[in-house]
């Protein structure tokens, strides 16, 4: 069958029109603005609303409409658009399936940011000024090049499981195996799974936090540190009373960050366990429930109930963080 190209634009020509659209209403409005004199009475503020009105406008329609669209859904269900109230809210901490989900959520929330800045703490701590330090440090950071689902489908290699009779192409198996064991279902046990999949976030978030405090511990200035080894300060109270305060916007920082990107795990579930035997977690979840039941009566606004509750959980750290940010900025 011969390829119709005709039929591919018509399907995206509304989009690339609107594109189109867009960047010429903003490229006039720029030159305007450009050759506009920019001094006088009411000038600037005309210049500050031209110059940020498109990214207000892109903004209001990739984020305000959508949160808008999605905490009104939340009260509905997908069958002729029935209100519901807060049935689907619920839903969510009256179900043995999600509260299951809202636990290991918790577990990741708790666990990934505290242990991947601890294990980055310590290694940027240990291999600071060390021979090869650049090398080691390549070698922490590397998980972060490879993408989520990457890396997952290394650690289910890691995690494999076969029979006790046959041999075992999983490592963390073979070395069971080794030290006369039975080799054990990783991935398939409740709730474990969810502390191996936890791991995997780990390793790949620790290079993360290793790169920004050891850049943090570098900035550190020379005068405190030969001040305190004058003082006769041991190497635990370096670290403790010189390193650590020295350091901590940028553990606070990076604490945040993770556990903004734990909140929002996906990729690791979905390709470790699909959400099956009891592993499902919040952003999981919502999609499972938005677009995978979608037939379900109440698919699509259990699905934006969780999204709501996603968003909640989010917001105040990315308000926490921006407090920081702007304490730091007060005092410089």
């Amino acid at each position: 069958m011969d390829y119709d190209f005709s039929e591919d634009v018509a399907k995206i020509w509304p989009a690339l029109l609107f594109i189109g659209g867009f960047v010429a209403v903003v490229g006039g409005l720029l030159f305007v603005l450009d050759i506009l004199p920019r001094w006088g009475k009411g000038k600037e503020r005309l210049h500050m609303f031209g110059f940020l009105g498109p990214a207000l406008i892109l903004l209001a329609i990739g984020l305000v409409y959508p949160l808008i669209r999605t905490v009104t859904l939340s009260f509905y269900n997908n069958t002729r658009g029935k209100f519901v109230g807060l049935d689907n809210y619920t839903w969510i901490v009256t179900n043995d399936d999600t509260l299951i989900m809202l636990r290991n959520t918790l577990f990741w929330v708790v666990c990934v940011p505290l242990l991947a800045t601890a294990f980055g703490l310590i290694y940027a701590v240990l291999v600071d000024k060390a021979r090869g330090e650049g090398i080691a440090k390549s070698l922490i950071f590397m998980p972060m090049a490879i993408s989520l689902v990457g890396a997952t489908i290394i650690w289910k290699f890691i995690y494999a499981f076969r029979e006790a009779d046959q041999e075992q192409i999983g490592l963390l198996n073979q070395i069971l195996v080794w030290l006369g064991m039975e080799p054990q279902q990783f991935l398939t046990s409740s709730p474990s799974n969810t502390f191996y999949m936890i791991v995997m976030m780990i390793w790949i978030q620790a290079g993360f936090a290793m790169v920004i405090l050891s850049a943090a511990i570098k900035a550190i200035p020379a005068e405190i540190v030969e001040a305190a080894r004058l003082d006769g300060a041991s190497p635990w109270q370096m670290f403790w009373r010189v390193t650590m305060p020295s350091i901590r916007p940028a553990v606070v920082v990076v604490t945040i960050t993770i556990t903004i990107a734990t909140l929002k795990v996906f990729d690791i579930v979905r390709t470790s366990t699909n959400g099956n035997f009891k592993s499902s977690v919040l952003a999981f979840e919502m999609y499972n429930q938005a677009f995978r039941l979608s037939d379900d009566p109440n698919g699509e606004g259990r699905g934006a109930a969780l999204a709501v509750v996603l968003f909640l959980l989010v917001v105040p750290v990315v308000v926490y963080q921006a407090r920081q940010l702007r304490k730091r900025a007060e005092i410089r």
